[in-house]
């Protein structure tokens, strides 16, 4: 009859708990001890059940933030139970539509919880509280996390959470611990201790706990959850405790989280251990075993379980396994109840191990026994290249296989005898089992050729130091040697024998015209030998710098010499090659232009210079033209040659001017000397400066009386002509130039006033036109 109200009361709440695939919950089916009592609990193995305090938010209505839930059909994991939350309990349901985000008058945070979280400032605490004794060593139960602050892409995913604890202790004491943690540590779960990657603002953390992000569609209304997580405590048979199951905001009252209890979860339990899971990094490796012990104080009988199925040759309180599987032990008290226990057992596979021989090279010519080693490099040869694999060394076998702490640093090992054998311990880094092999350490004393690289100090410094291809250098090194052997390069000895600082292929030399680099000659990870290669700079010769030179071709019919400039003498022995097609170290040639010369030394290193030469010869002077003057005139000198002249008139002693004109001339004689800037030769010409009056007065007063030129020597005047012409161009007279002068008359008659003109004719066929007045 009982059964059949229960039935019709939960058909009357029905409405409350809103039809759909949805999770579905109700504050009024259950009150705060049938809760614990009825829901959470349900046996009659758990004691002394007392329900001593609730705390929840005043909404000022018949909303409170814990309750009851049933997934009614929904996807999640757990079908009933005990629910606390931050925020009204009718926004724990789905869809998650919503942002749950309340907070209620006066609702205040929780001491108890701050203190065992090592956190401040919290609010919005809701709190169930009990007291209960359990005849067996251990109690469990079931419980998820979840919280809309999980944020998917979202950095505050990695900062901000919640609290929550399930906090227990004897109920003669104190101190409470929280139970509530992630699994095989001591960290509490909240949002920032249990989630995936945050791409780009921080990495997972205990992802493996971590059960989903939830889309619009999830049946709780928080944006992500936890995985099914257990809180187990340790206790003392029929002891009494007191536990306080609390969740509260930190910090503010926004973004709401809750807990999911489950129905019927909490239970007596027995410790076989934690899971041994691959994800979690502790399962069992191959061939290992391990003894599960369900010892309790006061238990009748054992009852042992493998994937559900009983184990009928197990009776007693332990188990040795060697397979993977679920475990569980059913223990039957004394007192008539049972305990229970299980464990998940995987097995990771035993990582490959082989054993590996590492010949290297002598540290030095001294001792030919010992040398340093890399042992790392033989990761690949050990594990077959396999990911996912840590290596330890180890002098003696039992402590690589026990992973005792006296591994010794692989990255330089000196040995001491010679060969010398090693223990490599292998550990597959996600299950951590381990595997030992062998490595055998030899000194080898093989030995390619020692070599050189010349290059000549082409690069344009002429500094020495200068780029070389190493690889050049292989096929001399391993002149006669097997063809797998390979090279790399290093500046010493040393970088060689510990590989470090490997040389680029085209490396630039650090010392002027010879340094040594070593290359260190590998079989594989072994070293065969370690040979020097010398690179050698080549100085380049030195010349003379880019010339110019003058052919003075009146001067040199037979041309000029032009040489190929070396300068430093340590070079005796070099080749030659002009543009000409001569090889010689000097040249004759008579024809202007550029000649280049290249000097090789005998090893082949070049350098070329160019020689320009320039035509010049003595000047000529072509013609001298002289403007109307009276008593000053202006000269041009006009010459032709091949040269850049310069002039000089009278005396070359008061300098040369390059210009060919010479102004404000006098009347008279004068000397004009053109030389050749370059000094091929100089040419020097005697002119007249023909002056006349502009104008003279036949009057016979004494003065101006006759017209006359002047400026002709008396040995030129005895051979040039003066001829005067009226204005219509009619012949007056032909004057000679050593007579009196013209006395403006025409054959006995005195003509008019008026411009007459002239011309002077020299005997260098010049001639020199003017006019000027006859006035009365």
């Amino acid at each position: 009859m009982k059964k059949i109200n229960t039935f019709i009361f939960f058909l009357l709440l029905f409405p409350l708990l809103l039809f759909s695939q949805n999770l579905q919950v109700s504050s009024n089916i259950y009150s705060p001890q049938e809760l614990i009592e009825t829901v959470l609990i349900n046996s009659s193995c758990i004691e002394n059940l007392e329900l001593t305090n609730v705390v929840g938010g005043n909404f000022n209505s018949s909303d409170k933030s814990y309750g009851y839930f049933e997934a009614n059909g929904a996807d999640f994991p757990f079908e009933r139970g005990v629910v606390l939350s931050t925020g009204k309990l009718t926004n724990v349901g789905g869809p998650n539509s919503s942002l749950s985000d309340d907070d209620a008058n006066g609702w205040s945070g929780d001491l108890d919880l701050e203190t065992n979280l090592n956190e401040t400032n919290t609010l919005n605490a809701t709190v169930l509280e009990f007291n209960f004794s359990a005849a067996s060593n251990q109690i469990s139960f079931n419980y998820i996390f979840a919280s809309e602050e999980y944020q998917e892409n979202n950095p505050n995913t990695c900062q901000y959470s919640d609290l929550f604890g399930f906090l227990i202790r004897k109920e003669s004491e104190q101190a409470y611990t929280n139970i509530a943690l992630v699994p095989n540590t001591e960290t509490p779960v909240k949002v920032t201790t249990v989630h995936p990657e945050i791409p780009g603002s921080c990495a997972a953390i205990n992802e493996a706990y971590f059960g989903s992000w939830n889309s619009s569609t999830a049946p709780i209304n928080f944006n992500g959850q936890t995985a099914v997580l257990t809180a187990t405590a340790t206790i003392t048979p029929n002891e009494l405790y007191h536990v306080k199951l609390v969740i509260a905001d930190e910090q503010n009252y926004r973004y709401d989280s809750a807990v999911f209890l489950e129905a019927n979860s909490f239970e007596l339990g027995t410790d076989l251990g934690v899971d041994r899971l691959l994800a979690t990094n502790n399962a069992l490796c191959e061939n290992e075993t391990l003894i599960l012990n369900a010892t309790q104080p006061n238990a009748a009988t054992y009852q042992w379980f493998k994937n559900d199925s009983l184990i009928p040759a197990a009776p007693t309180n332990t188990l040795e396994i060697d397979s993977a599987g679920d475990y569980r032990v059913e223990v039957l008290l004394n007192s008539g109840c049972t305990s229970y226990g299980s464990i998940k057992i995987e097995y990771g596979l035993l990582p490959e191990a082989n054993d590996v021989s590492l010949t290297q090279c002598p540290d030095s010519n001294l001792n030919l026994n010992t040398s340093v080693f890399d042992l790392n490099v033989i990761y690949d040869a050990a594990t077959n290249a396999t990911a996912n694999r840590s290596l330890k060394f180890y002098s003696a076998r039992i402590d690589a296989e026990l992973d005792a702490p006296n591994d010794f640093n692989g990255d330089s090992f000196s040995n001491s005898e010679n060969p010398q054998i090693v223990y490599i311990q292998v550990m597959d880094t996600q299950t951590g089992c381990i595997k030992v092999s062998e490595l055998s350490l030899n000194v080898g004393s093989g030995s390619g050729n020692d070599s050189l690289l010349e290059a000549c100090d082409l690069d344009g410094t002429e500094d020495g130091l200068m780029s070389f291809t190493l690889s050049d250098a292989d096929a001399a090194i391993l002149s006669g040697l097997a063809p797998s052997l390979s090279i790399r390069y290093y500046k010493t000895y040393s970088d060689a024998i510990s590989q470090i600082n490997p040389l680029p292929n085209v490396y630039t030399t650090t010392v002027p015209y010879s340094q040594f680099v070593y290359a260190r000659i590998e079989d594989g990870i072994n070293c065969y030998g370690i040979n020097s290669l010398e690179l050698i700079v080549l100085e380049l010769p030195e010349v003379q710098e880019n010339e110019q030179l003058i052919y003075c071709l009146d001067a040199f019919p037979n041309g000029i010499t032009l040489s190929g400039g070396l300068l430093n003498a340590a070079f005796n022995s070099v080749y030659y090659s002009w543009t000409s097609g001569q090889t010689t170290a000097e040249i004759q040639v008579n024809e202007p232009g550029t000649y280049a010369v290249t000097i090789t030394t005998t090893k082949g290193c070049s350098k070329t210079r160019s020689i320009e030469v320039l035509p010049s010869s003595i000047p000529i002077i072509d013609s001298v033209d002289l403007t109307d003057g009276v008593e000053m005139t202006s000269v041009v000198v006009n010459v032709s040659g091949s040269g850049r002249y310069e002039y000089a008139i009278d005396n070359p002693l008061n300098g040369y001017q390059d210009s060919n004109v010479f102004l404000m001339v006098s009347a008279g004689i004068h000397r004009l000397y053109v030389r050749d800037k370059n000094g091929c030769g100089s040419t020097e010409k005697n002119i007249s400066v023909i002056g006349f009056p502009k104008f003279f007065t036949p009057n016979g007063d004494g003065f101006n009386d006759r017209w006359h030129v002047t400026g002709i020597n008396s040995a030129t005047k005895l051979k040039s002509d003066v001829y005067i012409f009226d204005r219509f161009g009619k012949l007056l007279t032909q004057l000679n130039p050593i007579g009196p002068g013209w006395d403006g008359s025409y054959n006995g008659t005195l003509l008019a006033e008026s411009d007459y003109w002239f011309y002077v004719k020299l005997p260098d066929n010049q001639i020199f036109r003017g006019h000027f007045t006859l006035k009365r």
